[in-house]
């Protein structure tokens, strides 16, 4: 049973968490209020942002003075408490279980693969003023394909959504991941058909929230486009 106050998250859409945290919550329709946290800027390391997470990172939400700080539990909380569709995060414990089932792999596996790649394509060389270390990159790329790999044998199979017939928290958490390279115009599943389509599956669910979500990660792609 949700309350009559509006839940406020502090967020970066840069952030991958982040956006899918903002996702949830604008196809959901509930109530929030977003505080911007610039990440670049350092607002993350203000004293005002610390009392809310002394690990000084983003999503953090906060409803009705209860805090939360890490995507994956904002993300399940937010489906369980609030008046949302069952398919975000089912009741039925076998079908719960294997979202927590994706979404315990994903930390390891999707999270860090995919980020590694727009780290070292974008982020590394526009803090350092250097050249992409391809190398490094390549390698980044091979891990990354593992990983898709996986999603393809191991979760997606003849299924629509990453864990059954209907779109989860799993799925969110995971499309934005995956998006994170575009910033660096980069569509790290341009030979994946099954996962393309998969991810056109989440974007029509979801609908317009998707590109609002990204929309800053859009505009730094086609800044990209436009210096190469």
């Amino acid at each position: 049973m949700a309350t009559g106050r509006l839940v406020e998250v502090y967020l970066d859409l840069l952030s991958q968490p982040c956006r899918a945290v903002h996702i949830l919550l604008n196809a959901t329709r509930i109530p929030h209020r977003v505080r911007t946290v610039a990440l670049r800027r350092g607002e993350h390391r203000s004293p005002e942002f610390m009392k809310l997470n002394p690990m000084m990172k983003v999503p953090v939400m906060v409803d009705d003075g209860f805090i939360l700080t890490e995507s994956d539990a904002i993300l399940k909380y937010l489906a369980t408490k609030y008046d949302v569709p069952e398919h975000w995060y089912p009741r039925q414990p076998e079908r719960r279980a294997r979202v927590d089932e994706y979404t315990a792999w994903h930390h390891s596996n999707t999270r860090p693969h995919a980020a590694k790649v727009f780290r070292l394509e974008v982020l590394i060389p526009t803090q350092t003023s250097s050249q992409v270390d391809e190398v490094r990159l390549v390698r980044a790329l091979s891990e990354l394909d593992d990983t898709l790999d996986k999603l393809e044998t191991m979760f997606l199979r003849r299924q629509p959504f990453l864990c059954g017939d209907d779109i989860t928290v799993a799925d969110l958490l995971a499309v934005c991941e995956l998006m994170q390279p575009v910033g660096g115009a980069r569509d790290v599943l341009q030979q994946r058909p099954q996962l393309q389509r998969w991810r056109t599956r989440v974007q029509s669910a979801v609908g317009e929230s998707f590109d609002r979500a990204h929309a800053v990660l859009f505009a730094l792609r086609d800044r990209r486009h436009a210096r190469l």
